[in-house]
């Protein structure tokens, strides 16, 4: 084993570990895809985690991959603020999506495509991963990485005002003020959504939404910060259709409804247009 598929090896063992991984299929993802087939030639900046310094930024001393296999955020274009993504957070989330073979997963905001491929391999044998990334550069270099992968179909647009297929998983890697209805209608049955919700400057949660035959639950699990989704991260208008959560009101919310089926009650936590949260379960429970 070289000294970098060590590293990579190691990194794999630790984001399964840190995450409480069951599936070993998301660790040997891990140890077998290389992250610097992703990443274009090194050196590669690397922004601090945590972002209480002001997002530092540091160069890797060298062009040596075994420096990418550490829980660090790696510069794709650091003038829009883009990058390739916490490894720890995303061994996390894809634990709580829980990919199965044969699914079909639609990825928003796919970068240049390594999360895409650990993705894909999550639901072989028979699924398919459709990613979408709106940045023109970064979905031509998703498409080249990509390649090799003929389970991964890279789309060059934008995911908010696309009519997304028909999906068991909806992985979202941008922060959305509320997803669009049309997100929520192309889960399959059973189907799971996994966003980051920015409802509020302020307010930034990692939110699970699954299609269950009487609606759409809702679980946020844990904070999450994600540059803004294009098309889904503002307000719109003041009025009556509208109200931006408090903290606690986010944490609360249990179920997700789109307005034209079913009219904001009492029991509402945020209202953005289309779509509205409620505190009640799906079950009638009301969270604690």
């Amino acid at each position: 084993m070289t000294r970098v598929a060590e590293a990579r090896r190691f990194y794999a063992s630790l984001l399964a570990a840190n995450a409480g991984a069951q599936d070993p299929r998301l660790e040997e993802a891990l140890a077998t895809i290389p992250r610097e087939d992703f990443l274009g030639p090194g050196p590669w900046t690397v922004i601090v985690i945590p972002w209480t310094s002001g997002r530092r930024a540091i160069e890797t001393p060298s062009a040596d991959p075994v420096h990418l296999y550490q829980n660090h955020l790696v510069a794709l274009d650091r003038d829009k603020g883009i990058n390739n993504g916490e490894p720890l957070l995303h061994a996390m989330w894809m634990t709580k999506v829980a990919p199965k073979p044969g699914e079909h997963i639609t990825h928003i905001g796919a970068g240049t495509g390594y999360y895409s491929a650990i993705l894909s391999r999550l639901v072989a044998p028979g699924g398919k991963v459709t990613a979408y990334e709106y940045e023109a550069h970064l979905a031509a270099r998703a498409t080249d990485n990509l390649a090799g992968y003929d389970t991964v179909n890279v789309v060059h647009g934008d995911a908010v005002r696309a009519e997304l297929p028909p999906s068991d998983i909806i992985y979202v890697n941008a922060g959305a003020i509320a997803p669009p209805a049309s997100w929520l209608r192309a889960l399959k049955p059973g189907g799971r959504l996994l966003f980051p919700w920015r409802p509020a400057e302020k307010i930034g949660l990692a939110v699970l939404v699954t299609r269950l035959e009487k609606g759409f639950a809702c679980q946020p699990f844990m904070r999450s910060w994600f540059i803004p989704c294009v098309g889904a991260s503002d307000a719109g208008p003041d009025g009556a259709s509208f109200k931006i959560p408090t903290s606690e009101e986010a944490k609360r919310s249990r179920s997700v409804f789109i307005t034209k089926e079913k009219a904001p009650d009492a029991t509402a936590t945020a209202i953005f247009g289309d779509v509205w949260f409620s505190s009640k379960s799906l079950d009638g429970r009301r969270p604690a």
